[in-house]
């Protein structure tokens, strides 16, 4: 599909697609499955192996790649998996080139005026490439660390990784900030990825902060998309919380654009209160951070 789009706008590129996967066993299976088929039809695919949702979404947008897909199921057990698509801007792709793909699997595919029983498989000197793009995700941790403007030296932070994704990420951009990083379950085995361990089980993380007395604690999930926090007495640092937090500095920093924070309707009504307080706009959205994303790109809005 966006070979054909290039195509048609006169370019002789072929499309470069760029995947990620987490640590399930079965994620290397679809790996393989989705390289053969991109090259198959002409496309190259570049392979970031094990990283985060997240990097998969800056190194599509950063690196000109037409979509990205990162293998996952998220906070799921092992035995889960599935695929996320991603447009070329690292955003979650139209529903109408999903509807596309659903409507071939149907048998029922029309496109470009036509209507296409099987995908045409390029042949000789079109058929696509794959190639190890590991760089890509140490570019990524590149771009974390960038961010940070204090460094980290003395705090202690602790780290439930989920023997997911994060796992060889996480602690080497903590690391490099300064902070003295604790970490739990960084082993993934391909079947112990969200098992027990990660935001899903954040009593683990709890516990450990108060173990070894540290600042701070952050759980991932399995494909790291997502986290919770603990502070220094072991409580939950929810993500209204983190919303709360960051509004309110951002607003302090002058960097709250139209003072709004954009929210779903899950979200507590105390957050709601503690904004008001802080004279801070609110936006409600449908559950889903596609609609959290489309709210704040149409209405410019920095935080949600």
């Amino acid at each position: 599909y966006y070979g054909r789009l290039k195509k048609e706008a006169g370019s002789e590129e072929g499309a470069k697609i760029v995947i990620g996967k987490d640590t399930r066993r079965s994620s290397y299976m679809f790996e393989y499955a989705l390289a053969a088929g991109i090259t198959a039809s002409g496309a190259d695919a570049y392979l970031l192996h094990v990283t985060t949702t997240p990097s998969v979404a800056y190194v599509t947008r950063m690196d000109d790649f037409d979509c990205g897909v990162m293998i996952s199921a998220s906070h799921n057990p092992y035995y889960d998996n599935g695929i996320k698509l991603l447009n070329g801007n690292g955003e979650k792709m139209e529903e109408a080139t999903i509807s596309l793909v659903e409507a071939y699997l149907d048998g029922e595919l029309e496109a470009f005026g036509e209507k296409l029983e099987e995908i045409p498989f390029a042949k000789k000197s079109a058929i696509g490439r794959t190639v190890d793009y590991v760089a890509g995700r140490n570019r990524y941790m590149g771009y974390l660390i960038s961010l940070g403007v204090h460094s980290f030296k003395g705090m202690k932070v602790g780290l439930d990784c989920a023997n997911g994704a994060s796992w060889n990420i996480a602690k080497n951009v903590f690391d490099a900030l300064g902070a003295k990083t604790y970490v739990i379950n960084a082993n993934p085995d391909g079947v112990n990825i969200n098992e027990n361990a990660g935001s899903t089980h954040i009593e683990h993380l709890q516990k450990f902060v108060l173990e070894n007395e540290l600042d701070v604690g952050f759980a991932y999930d399995g494909d790291a998309d997502r986290c919770l926090c603990v502070d220094e007495k072991g409580q939950i640092v929810t993500g209204d919380h983190i919303l709360y937090i960051l509004g309110k500095y951002m607003k302090a920093q002058g960097q709250l654009d139209n003072n709004t924070v954009v929210t779903t309707v899950m979200s507590n009504f105390g957050l709601y209160k503690a904004l008001d307080r802080e004279q801070i706009g609110y936006a409600k959205t449908k559950v889903g951070d596609k609609y959290v994303y489309e709210h704040m790109t149409k209405n410019h809005c920095m935080l949600g």
